[in-house]
């Protein structure tokens, strides 16, 4: 094993130097923090450093537990990400179907382009769109509504409709790049199963049904097991920039807590207690839908 590893580094010594860089900053960034989480264990104090603070069992997790907020932060958690993982799923793979669809080069581009382009827009710069979309005052819906004689409905200071804006809107932006995985697949379909589908006279419906979607599962599996398995652990920022006084009720997730017990409210203990615990779940929650995956279609992220 030693000599054909040898071997196999002088012969590709510039591939492992390229996948170096990569590694390098996921222990960094990923791995060393994680020693860090006995901060949760622990009365952290700035002065005295993670190990020097004094021990505290398992008290912030008790205190998680015991505080009435916290049960509606795992609410809105979990059925904001729930929301996301159903909606969000299936659009990229019906938007990579119907490209695969398109013979009309130019047209087929020109979609492509407009739907993976706000992909690049930054998460700031999509929130004050929504801001200013959404304007009770001057937004474009607000100048719709007045124009049909409708009073006009401040949507962004309703808590109802705080899970939608957020999903919707995400869509928007991601549905393009997640739908270029899917179409990497689709070109790597055997030529010859569309031939054999047009000789025994299936529609185009069928054509997909049959041949393009049993192609794509095995990426539609995996990616889904990642979503649901990083289904509490949405996003931050969107949510935090979206926040204000009226739809706290539903916009207050784990993430927006950890920030302000954590950062705001200098309580590092509490916050990391509370991070920990939902990457632990996360964890659980990958893991067996990754093995339900492998029982039911035989893809999954690991064997």
């Amino acid at each position: 094993m030693r000599r054909r590893a040898r071997r196999s580094f002088s012969r590709h010594w510039t591939l492992y130097l390229l996948l170096l860089v990569p590694l390098v900053h996921l222990a960094v960034f990923k791995y060393v923090p994680m020693a860090n989480g006995v901060i949760a264990f622990k009365d952290y104090n700035v002065v005295k450093g993670i190990w020097g603070s004094d021990w505290a069992g398992v008290r912030h997790f008790q205190a998680m537990f015991d505080n009435p907020v916290f049960w509606d932060l795992v609410r809105n958690t979990f059925l904001l990400s729930l929301y996301a993982v159903i909606a969000a799923f299936p659009i990229p793979i019906i938007l990579a179907l119907a490209l695969n669809e398109i013979r009309q080069g130019f047209f087929k581009r020109a979609v492509q382009m407009v739907t993976y382009a706000p992909y690049f827009i930054s998460t700031v710069v999509v929130v004050s769109m929504i801001i200013m979309i959404l304007s009770p005052k001057l937004g474009l819906f607000s100048h719709v509504y007045g124009f049909f004689g409708v009073d006009r409905v401040d949507l962004l200071a309703d808590a109802d409709y705080f899970r939608h804006i957020y999903v919707w809107s995400d869509i928007w932006q991601t549905a393009g790049y997640s739908a270029v995985i899917y179409l990497a697949a689709l070109s790597a379909v055997d030529p010859s199963l569309y031939e054999a589908a047009r000789v025994d006279g299936a529609s185009r419906l069928q054509k997909i049904w049959h041949v393009d979607l049993p192609s794509i599962m095995p990426t539609a599996v995996i990616i889904l097991v990642l979503a649901v398995g990083n289904i509490m652990a949405i996003g931050f920022e969107k949510a935090f920039l979206l926040q204000n006084p009226m739809n706290l009720s539903t916009s207050e997730i784990i993430a927006t807590y950890v920030y302000k017990t954590g950062l705001l409210n200098a309580d590092f203990s509490q916050a990391t207690a509370v991070g920990l615990l939902n990457s632990v779940v996360n964890l659980v929650l990958l893991v067996l839908v990754n093995f339900a995956a492998k029982r039911l279609t035989g893809s999954g992220v690991w064997s």
